[in-house]
């Protein structure tokens, strides 16, 4: 697999008949062909140097191979077990490529127990990645959460980006965007049309940077777990108003889309006290 183009699309699709595989829906397994679209991703995502690099879901490996090319230790986290026991092989057994077999999600959450994981050191600091469709929110929010990554550059569908990046009062303005903004400067960096990937998805994806920022870092997890759980609950009334929602507590007429990240910060505090 080393030997072939991964963004030729002809060639792609005859390593996967040749082998018998059958990229899963369920998965999101869409692969990324375009070479402009690969070379916007990894630009970005490489632009403040990072020695190490967390891919998840590398897939065939067309970002994987990329970025080891450029020098930078790449730690892949893959959860289709064909993928994750060719990908080393495939790529020539590259000494800067440590390659996890396994759910993300599950990775993710057990990395407060880790020291680096054991795989590279330093822990990567960057997020590059081309993300699977159905868990991709799920994936990025999670990362997030950890704080861990300085940079996060990942390719999502375009709608998934619009609610990332949504500032207050717009309609694409979304819980997601609220707790991922509490620390992270978002950024949508270009389009990529649903031609860019076999087998082509429904719809166009996005590349999205997220800029880790220091404006909340000093905010107790008191205050993070009612800031979470507060947007949490307004969203999921996002058409009444704030002071129906919390009756007695908030005295507003605005909607939950209107409020800015500060404001949501300062009402956290104030609901705890501080």
């Amino acid at each position: 697999m080393g030997a072939i183009n991964l963004t030729s699309p002809s060639q792609v699709k005859s390593w996967c008949i040749e082998n018998g595989f059958h990229p899963n829906k369920v998965m999101g397994q869409n692969f990324l062909i375009d070479r402009n679209a690969l070379l916007a991703i990894v630009d970005s995502g490489l632009r403040a140097k990072p020695e190490n690099v967390l891919e998840i879901g590398p897939g065939l490996g067309v970002l994987t191979e990329e970025m080891l090319s450029r020098g930078v230790k790449v730690l892949a986290i893959e959860k289709d077990p064909v993928l994750a026991d060719r990908l080393a092989d495939a790529l020539g057994g590259p000494e800067g490529l440590a390659v996890v077999k396994g759910d993300a999600l599950d990775f993710i959450a057990a990395l407060e127990d880790r020291e680096g994981g054991g795989f590279q050191s330093p822990f990567p600091s960057a997020l590059v990645s081309n993300l699977p469709y159905q868990a991709g929110t799920r994936i990025l929010l999670s990362l997030a959460m950890t704080r861990r990554m300085e940079t996060m550059t990942v390719l999502v569908q375009t709608e998934v980006a619009e609610r990332l990046a949504a500032k207050e009062g717009g309609k694409t303005r979304s819980l997601a965007g609220v707790w991922v903004q509490l620390d992270y400067d978002v950024k949508i960096v270009r389009k990529v049309a649903a031609s860019c990937f076999w087998p082509r998805p429904e719809v166009g994806s996005s590349v999205v940077e997220l800029t880790r920022h220091e404006r909340n870092a000093g905010l107790s997890g008191e205050v993070r777990a009612m800031f979470r759980r507060i947007v949490k609950q307004a969203f999921e009334h996002r058409r009444k108003q704030l002071g129906s929602i919390f009756k007695g507590i908030i005295d507003s007429t605005l909607r939950a889309e209107q409020l800015t990240n500060e404001e949501w910060v300062e009402l956290a505090k104030g609901l705890c006290g501080q």
